[in-house]
């Protein structure tokens, strides 16, 4: 097992710049599935969950052309299909969320596909019902295998149709636009989720010869064309705004100087508000983002003087994966917040180990914490911990930064699915942080 080591207490200044979005490459690199010409996607982030979905296109015949760490070609002229259902498939792409996504390109190009259980991060029930049910709606049927966790799906013909989302999940959406592109008729999918991911994800099948309107809201409208009649294209992928606001929080946290370059500020919604609430000055020029030194800052009152509350919710409102990074911040602000995760059932257990640390933390249920601020009169203490998901992972990373003494952080291939050379770039800002 491997693990970050950690001196924290030093102020971290300077220049960096976020990776490419994960969530995004994900569904794009899944997406050149749905034709035989090349696709050239630039910006894609050197992590390992992105380098395991693209070694399932090689071992699924797709030629993989790498022209530096962070861009690629594919040309999917053939696909082996027997590769689907054998052992080694079901295995791999197992441990990886991001593999459901190729289901909807599979039912596209050649009307089957499988689905394993979601593997990935331990944070609560990440059920498929969305994906499958839309499949369905679209006039796919599907079987699953309760030995083996594994679903099949099949379709003689994909036709549009109307499909109301039971929630607006990212992935679910871009799954069913995927299959969507193709089915004959006009497909209308209310409730869709509106992420800038998923925006991205549009703006690359438009211009591969798909017909998607209604971009960046809730209702998508879709009309089937010919999947021959898609071609290759070139995209680049946006900067991750999940490190954008834990650059944002790393600031603050360690009373430090950052500015974040290329943020692609149009696209973070109320991440940066949602920050200034908790008391952090940041300027934004153009479309970098200026973190100065502040030795404190204070959390925001509701107007009637309410202690404030911090909940995650569905695009354009803050984001589930930030909400671990935030509560991170708010142990070392001046002020009293409660935080509501809603979406996860487990992802607020990583509390315990702030706790630890000296953090002051009600855990209320498996959904609420309310955190007291201690102002930096009370520095959070180093302690040995585990990374249990991608993004407490980095949470417990930024804690850590701002402890005083030595923090071990075990598990870091938690952190590094996530997050492209983590280490390497917080060294670069005066971090002692060392790869164990």
């Amino acid at each position: 097992m491997n693990s970050f080591e950690i001196i924290g207490g030093n102020p971290l200044n300077g220049e960096v710049t976020p990776q490419g979005a994960k969530n995004e490459a994900l569904q794009v690199i899944a997406a050149v599935l749905l034709t035989k010409e090349k696709i050239t996607i630039s910006n894609i982030p050197d992590i390992l969950d992105v380098r395991t979905l693209i070694d399932l296109l090689r071992d699924l015949s797709v030629e993989v052309e790498q022209h530096n760490p962070n861009k690629y070609s594919f040309q999917a002229r053939e696909v082996n299909l027997e590769y689907l259902i054998s052992p080694e498939y079901k295995k791999k792409s197992g441990k990886l969320r991001g593999a459901v996504m190729l289901a909807g390109p599979m039912l596209a190009r050649y009307k089957k596909a499988y689905i394993p259980q979601p593997g990935g991060d331990k944070i609560g029930r990440r059920r498929l019902d969305t994906h499958i049910l839309g499949f369905e709606k679209l006039g796919a049927k599907y079987e699953y295998n309760t030995e083996e966790h594994f679903f099949t799906l099949q379709t003689d013909e994909l036709v549009g149709t109307y499909i109301l989302l039971e929630e607006p999940s990212v992935t679910g959406t871009a799954n069913i636009l995927m299959a969507a592109i193709v089915a004959k008729g006009k497909t209308r999918i209310y409730n869709a989720a509106c992420e800038p991911y998923l925006q991205q994800l549009c703006r690359l099948l438009n211009r591969m010869g798909a017909r998607i309107s209604g971009i960046g809201s809730n209702l998508l409208t879709v009309q089937g064309v010919d999947i021959d009649s898609f071609t290759g294209c070139e995209h680049q992928v946006l900067a991750d705004m999940i490190e954008v606001g834990s650059f944002i929080g790393l600031a603050a946290m360690t009373a430090g100087d950052i500015l974040i370059k290329n943020c692609n500020v149009k696209y973070l919604g109320c991440i940066p508000d949602t920050f200034g609430r908790l008391g952090i000055e940041m300027e934004i020029i153009k479309d970098d983002i200026h973190i100065p030194t502040q030795e404190h800052y204070r959390i925001q009152k509701f107007i009637d003087g309410a202690i404030l509350t911090i909940y995650d919710h569905p695009w354009p409102g803050f984001t589930p994966d930030l909400l671990s990074i935030a509560l991170v911040v708010a142990t070392q602000a001046k002020g009293t917040i409660l935080f509501h995760q809603k979406m996860f059932e487990s992802r607020l257990f990583f509390t315990d180990k702030l706790i630890d640390m000296g953090a002051q933390i009600v855990l209320c249920d498996p959904h609420r914490a309310v955190v007291v601020g201690l102002d930096k009169q009370f520095p959070l203490r180093g302690n040995t911990m585990s990374s249990p998901d991608i993004r407490a992972g980095l949470a417990l990373l930024i804690a850590a930064l701002s402890a005083q003494g030595k923090s071990i952080i075990q598990n870091s291939e938690q952190i590094d699915r996530g997050y492209q050379n983590i280490d390497t770039r917080l060294r670069s800002l005066g971090a002692k942080i060392t790869r164990v």
